[in-house]
């Protein structure tokens, strides 16, 4: 979709690690056991350009060198004016409200979301 643009795009990414809270309660560890809920803990973020971009198998593989572990990944993307994408710069704060948004427990659903896997995720209300 990031293509189909207007103007060039910077692809911003924030990977995600689950977790179960020290003070859960039973049905919330019977969820997070079967691949439902937990709380959510920004592990590392990044910046592409669509010329810097491969696949989704390619973003993974680069992510696993980094050594860190994390089940989902947050993606949005910047627009850039006058036909040049965003500059890396350009796109820090608007990572950083990512990351922010995420551990004040905000508003998920304004980002496309994925598993490893490349399947979309969905956040509940």
């Amino acid at each position: 979709m990031a293509r189909k643009q207007a103007e060039p795009q910077r692809l911003l990414f924030v990977f995600l690690k689950t977790f179960l809270p020290k003070d859960h309660k039973d049905d919330e560890a019977n969820r997070f056991h079967s691949g439902q809920g937990g709380a959510l803990q920004p592990i590392m973020c990044v910046d592409k350009t669509l010329d810097e971009l491969g696949s989704f198998s390619d973003l993974v593989t680069e992510s696993e060198r980094m050594e860190q572990d994390w089940q989902i990944v947050l993606v949005a993307s910047l627009s850039g004016r006058g036909g040049m994408a965003p500059s890396s710069d350009e796109a820090e704060q608007p990572l950083k409200m990512m990351v922010q948004t995420v551990e004040t427990g905000g508003k998920l659903s304004n980002f496309m979301a994925f598993d490893r896997n490349g399947y979309p995720i969905q956040f509940g209300n």
